[in-house]
Formats: C-alpha cells, structure tokens, sequence
C-alpha cells in the first residue's frame, strides 16, 4: 500500500500550531493584519499562519504566490539568519516568493511596507503576461 504524500500547504500536523500562532500575533504581525485582512490590501485574500510543508510563514497570498514574513529581534543573529535562508530557498523550491521586513519598519514604515507588496502584485502581472 502506498503511503500518503502529506499536503503542501496547511498539512494536518501543523494545524494545533498554526492555530495557537493566530491566537498570539505579535504586535507587529497584528498591527500588519489590520491592513491584509478582509482583501483591504489590492483586493488580494491573505491568510496569517499559513502551513507550507514542515514551515508556518507569517502572511502568505496564494493568488500570488506570495510569502510575507516579519522579522524580530530573534531573526538578526547568524544562527536565526542562516535557518531563515534555508526556509526561503525551501518556499522558493515550491514556486513562493518571500519578502521580508524587520517588525519597526511595519511599525515605522507600514506606508512603504504596503507599496512593497503591492509593487510585488505589478511585477507579477507583467511577468504572467
């Protein structure tokens, strides 16, 4: 009997986690929400904790396969660097890209910050047509 291949996106064993993540956005992660949620961003449907394979990201947009993850102070020493680089080049492996902003400029910048991603929207319309 073959054995099931478990799911990209949202696998079953991660679901306990995800859920507890939601129920605990950082301040920034929830404060960046507030502008994804309920398509408020371009119109695009956003999920937070969202499951990819063994990885939980942040943000992600599947109509344009999109990763939005935001980095605290946990994510600037080498150690965390090099985990975030393997994760990227994992997402990347499936076809996701990944942007990344430190949480004060969402705080700082959240402006700039949503120009980011919706400029991300343009380039992959040109690059579909």
């Amino acid at each position: 009997m073959k054995s099931k291949k478990p799911k990209l996106h949202d696998p079953e064993y991660t679901k306990g986690f995800r859920k507890s993540l939601r129920n605990g956005l950082t301040s920034a992660e929830a404060f960046l929400w507030n502008h994804l949620k309920e398509r408020k961003l371009a119109g695009r449907k956003f999920r937070r904790q969202h499951g990819v394979g063994k990885f939980i990201v942040d943000f992600y947009c599947a109509s344009e396969k999109l990763v939005i993850e935001l980095d605290g102070q946990t994510h600037m020493n080498p150690t965390a660097q090099v985990k975030d680089e393997e994760r990227t080049q994992f997402l990347a492996s499936k076809g996701l890209t990944v942007i990344r902003f430190e949480n004060k400029m969402v705080f700082n910048l959240l402006p700039s910050v949503l120009k980011d991603i919706e400029d991300h929207f343009m380039e992959n319309r040109e690059n579909r047509e």
